[in-house]
């Protein structure tokens, strides 16, 4: 598909992988972001533009030249992907985006849907904090309930755990926002994700469930498949399959559910891109999540998603990017360098992928 250009919102990790994806379809990549250069997208892009996402003249630019857009990450400003003329495609679609963006309307839409949640609170002052926790609602442990920004929060970020006798005053200046959601803890026993690609045409294949580990809010460690009774498994494949359809998504649609003692499913967020607990599937399966996002988009026919192994995802930060390197002495491996320069604490440096 040579005469087909991808565009790309963004230019991190994920818009990589998805341009090495693209390139075995011979689609060319044009990335649009404010800080492209040297990031590990506009790195190795076939066109890239850096500017601000409120450039309107820019973004003409880049939609007068690609067929088709896409967002790296579910913060690019919607404007960002309004402006784009009807006939450019655009993934995962400004509703996928907007529901994605703020906690609040993921979890109303959750609700909507029949998905289960976790009891939740809309909290836009110090005295609607202090009524949520007070409500006999929320479970009895020493961390009850955890306390989110509404919008722009990943990989724990703008969320507090609140504990008995905690002060709403100091919890409420700590997290310094206008809008938050109060959420009951869940006692989970698994953290499990789904994940479904979607075209135009409302045609889906989804991925085998994932099992998840994170620590202090970042996702470590992923295996899959993971084995789960037949009711739990049709209940993720039914819940991811709705969302998909309910937000008209074009692209891939992940979503995190807690599994708890007597298997239920409860839901906790989506993310309308491709899915850090998915990265086995560039080993794992014929295709990969990148690879179903480009056909998506691109007209292309979904391909094979299962897989004949286990396959574990481990991630490397930046206080262990050392481990990249040790992950190339292993034959079972594969080593994934997002050839970022500046090993931060916490920050997603690589990843090793591994089968048993």
């Amino acid at each position: 598909m040579a005469d087909f250009t991808l565009g790309i919102l963004g230019s991190g990790q994920l818009g990589r992988m998805t341009i090495q994806a693209a390139a075995d379809y011979g689609i060319s990549c044009h990335v649009f972001a404010p800080d492209a250069n040297n990031a590990p997208a506009g790195e190795i892009c076939n066109t890239l533009t850096e500017a601000e996402y409120s450039d309107q003249n820019a973004l003409n630019n880049f939609y007068a030249i690609v067929d088709a857009v896409t967002c790296e990450f579910e913060n690019v400003p919607i404007s960002a992907l309004e402006i784009a003329p009807d006939h450019i495609l655009k993934s995962p679609g400004v509703k996928a985006l907007a529901t994605a963006q703020n906690r609040l309307i993921e979890k109303e839409t959750a609700k909507l849907l029949g998905i289960p949640t976790a009891p939740y609170w809309k909290i836009s002052s110090v005295s609607d904090l202090s009524d949520a926790l007070n409500t006999s609602a929320l479970n009895t442990s020493n961390e009850n309930a955890i306390l989110k920004t509404a919008k722009l929060g990943y990989d724990g970020k703008g969320q507090i755990r609140t504990k008995s006798g905690d002060s709403p005053e100091q919890l409420w200046q700590k997290l310094n926002t206008d809008l938050a959601i109060l959420e009951s803890f869940v006692n989970f026993k698994k953290e499990i994700s789904f994940l479904i690609a979607r075209n135009t045409n409302g045609e889906t294949v989804i991925f085998p469930p994932t099992l998840n580990h994170h620590e202090n809010g970042i996702l470590v460690h992923s295996s899959a498949p993971v084995i789960l009774p037949q009711n739990v498994l049709d209940a993720g494949f039914h819940y991811v399959e709705i969302m998909a359809h309910h937000l008209g998504v074009v692209g891939l649609l992940a979503m995190e559910l807690f599994l708890t003692e007597d298997n239920t499913l409860i839901f906790n967020e989506i993310a309308p891109r491709p899915h850090n607990s998915y990265h086995w599937t560039i080993e794992g399966c014929k295709t990969s999540q990148f690879h179903q996002l480009v056909r998506s988009v691109s007209g292309l026919p979904f391909g094979e998603v299962k897989t004949s192994r286990k396959w574990h995802m481990k991630n490397i930060l930046g206080q262990s990017v050392s481990e990249l390197h040790s992950g190339y002495s292993n034959a079972n491996s594969y080593v994934h360098d997002y050839g970022k320069a500046d090993p931060k604490i916490d920050r997603k440096m690589g990843h090793i992928t591994y089968f048993e």
